[in-house]
């Protein structure tokens, strides 16, 4: 049984980091500078892929991507010539280098020429984000590629939490009245969402007895996500603004 005083406190921070001001310093504010559905769910899973560290250099080199694209992701990926994607030969971010890149490239052009776009890889499970994200997987990797660029996307068959591909999927599925995420992805609803646990939230949740687990493993992801469905099963994910918000701007 949730205590009243965490409800509460939940409820009360997840309205206060739900804003369109979250935006200002989070990586979502890639996808935000684009309006066609494509260029959203590229743009954004690009900016998700490389959201680890630190936030701001998340966001210059998302948004350097974007520049190789000249800002139009869909339209790169489909038109551009072989010759256009040598530029990003020198890209690198942490351990993400340009062979990782130009693999992510080819792959998400393999996935929109044959098989429907992003959307219909995850939607294949709609009830069951573990078995969509390792469907996903199988497919992004049927395009050639080098092994080391398997790390790039966490596999939760191996027990990963799978934080940046979990937030990705709140971008495009929640849809809320504050314009933070989406909600473009109608194929899948949001209380099948499960919450993009890191150290921040997975701190939080621990402090306010809603975690239990010490790994931050996917086994985690299913046990916050539970416990916040408690609060709210048809959005339990609204929730992630405050765990995060609270871990990232706030003391115990």
């Amino acid at each position: 049984m949730i205590a009243q005083e965490t409800i509460e406190i939940l409820n009360a921070k997840a309205a206060l980091y739900q804003q369109p001001q979250f935006i200002e310093t989070d990586p979502i504010q890639i996808p935000r500078a684009f309006s066609k559905k494509e260029d959203i769910e590229i743009s954004g899973f690009i900016a998700a892929t490389l959201a680890w560290g630190q936030r701001p250099q998340i966001i210059k080199k998302a948004k350097l991507w974007m520049e190789l694209m000249d800002w139009q992701p869909y339209n790169f990926i489909m038109q551009a010539p072989d010759k256009d994607f040598a530029r990003f030969s020198d890209f690198i971010y942490r351990t993400f280098n340009g062979d990782d890149c130009l693999f992510f490239m080819y792959s998400l052009q393999n996935i929109y020429k044959n098989h429907g776009g992003l959307e219909p890889l995850f939607s294949e499970h709609p009830t069951n984000m573990k078995e969509s994200i390792i469907h996903f997987r199988k497919v992004f990797f049927e395009t050639p590629h080098l092994q080391r660029s398997e790390k790039h996307v966490a596999n939760p068959e191996k027990g990963s939490a799978a934080k940046r591909i979990n937030m990705f999927l709140r971008w495009m599925v929640r849809s809320d009245e504050k314009g933070v995420d989406f909600g473009i992805w109608k194929s899948l609803k949001a209380e099948s969402l499960l919450i993009p646990l890191d150290t921040h939230s997975a701190r939080m949740g621990r402090e306010l007895g809603l975690l239990s687990r010490k790994q931050n493993d996917w086994k985690a992801v299913v046990e916050l996500t539970n416990n916040l469905k408690q609060l709210d099963s048809s959005d339990p994910i609204k929730y992630d603004f405050a765990l995060f918000g609270m871990g990232v701007n706030e003391g115990k």
